[in-house]
């Protein structure tokens, strides 16, 4: 059995803490689901968050129920630019609520196109959890790229940082896989349970999809790829996973 994770009762959620930033993953805790909505275009930050606001309005939750997103910035940032951004984005989670004692149970993916660049940091999708007595288990996985989090800075801990060749992206890839599954287990999840996988790199998976993410099961429900890059100058390769039941695309108005 996992150990036991803090629980954000307000909106109904467990997750595994993680750096400032964002929490490593997020569960539904009994008696709850967690629904995925996607907009139909990335959303500049600000109007994206008004129309989560609007949303949850619309479906009786509070603000309290936001417990993941997706996100979209126009290139990967320096270390200094990433936490000057997170500090900007984290003030709508302390303005709703989230962070407590200075602790935040939302789970993030941030990543870059390299094709259509949105113009500013916008949301692509996000996940909140709704009341359901008897809806099964769901859980949303936090991106991760080939570096371990809360060391203070990326540079030092990149796997195989400023390498791109096919050994090396392999490296990669199992490093993140095995973060993955870290995530998983902390929330009492597996392959098994997952219903999405989506992978954000723009270097070829295909010489090692079949020997490492099929045979792990990390594609039993597909995989997403999109062509883009993790949110930080010289990460290369990253995944998140979701296990969920109920899926929307949304316009942004």
């Amino acid at each position: 059995m996992p150990a036991s994770l803090p629980q954000f009762a307000p909106g109904g959620y467990r997750f595994v803490p993680g750096p400032f930033q964002y929490s490593a993953g997020v569960a539904a805790e009994p008696g709850f689901e967690i629904v995925r909505a996607r907009f139909m275009r990335p959303v500049a930050l600000a109007e994206g968050f008004a129309a989560i606001e609007r949303h949850l309005a619309s479906v009786g939750r509070p603000t309290a129920a936001f417990c993941q997103c997706e996100l979209r910035s126009p290139a990967p940032f320096t270390e200094e630019g990433f936490v000057s951004f997170n500090r900007t984005y984290v003030g709508t989670l302390e303005r709703w609520g989230l962070i407590r004692d200075g602790v935040n149970p939302v789970a993030r993916s941030n990543v870059c196109p390299e094709v259509d660049k949105p113009p500013v940091p916008s949301l692509f999708a996000f996940s909140y959890t709704v009341p359901s007595a008897d809806a099964p288990p769901t859980f949303v996985v936090a991106g991760s790229a080939e570096a371990p989090e809360g060391k203070g800075h990326y540079e030092s801990h990149i796997v195989r940082r400023g390498e791109t060749a096919p050994d090396a992206i392999v490296e990669k890839a199992r490093w993140v896989l095995g973060e993955m599954e870290r995530r998983m287990a902390a929330l009492g999840f597996a392959w098994a349970d997952i219903t999405g996988a989506q992978l954000y790199t723009i270097h070829d998976p295909h010489p090692f999809l079949a020997s490492e993410l099929v045979r792990r099961g990390a594609v039993r429900a597909g995989l997403t790829w999109h062509w883009v890059r993790p949110p930080v100058v010289d990460l290369e390769y990253e995944m998140d996973v979701r296990g969920v039941r109920r899926e929307l695309v949304l316009d942004a108005g």
